[in-house]
């Protein structure tokens, strides 16, 4: 897990100059810079069920349109590394339009049967929406994990339109239900 991890903390360090890179939107984003930190408001949630998946989002508070990354940063604790995306991609930029909100979901702990056996527990979750940015600590506690999260094989959704977009994304992509249309 912890080469595994350590490679998209290499990719993502390697976004902001991916951040420039033209997108699937409509809207060119060549003229476009990423999003500053203090007009971004990221948060985190459980979700509904008790399947261990936490909810995401990112707020676009300022009135024009800027760059995110198109896959959160999701980090757990002191382990290295980040949440993988699915699908696997590299990471680039993302217009995230003045005033609206984009979601994503996380899973922290892999269907695989090693799973239970070496899972690492940790007390937060770190989400950042831009690489370079310091992002959101979030204590577990707070996100209905009072023993702590157990983390393995960690995955995240690409930022969606709505959050039953992300979750069905991540339901889809985890259980192999299905491929995500970018």
């Amino acid at each position: 897990m912890r080469a595994r991890l350590a490679t998209v903390a290499l990719a993502a360090a390697a976004a902001l100059t991916a951040l420039a890179a033209p997108t699937a939107s409509a809207r060119p984003t060549a003229t476009l810079s990423p999003c500053a930190e203090k007009d971004l408001t990221v948060r985190a949630e459980p979700s509904d069920g008790s399947d261990g998946v936490i909810k995401l989002s990112v707020r676009n508070d300022a009135g024009r349109a800027c760059l995110v990354d198109r896959v959160p940063t999701v980090t757990y604790g002191e382990l290295d590394g980040a949440a993988l995306p699915v699908p696997q991609m590299r990471h680039a930029g993302r217009t995230l339009a003045g005033h609206h909100t984009l979601y994503a979901a996380v899973r922290s702990l892999s269907d695989s049967k090693d799973a239970e056996q070496e899972a690492r527990t940790v007390l937060s979750l770190h989400v950042s929406a831009v690489p370079d940015h310091d992002g959101r600590t979030f204590q577990v506690l707070k996100l209905g994990a009072p023993a702590g999260l157990r983390v393995y094989e960690p995955v995240t959704t690409l930022w969606q339109t709505s959050p039953d977009r992300a979750a069905e994304v991540l339901l889809e992509e985890t259980t192999g239900r299905g491929v995500l249309a970018v």
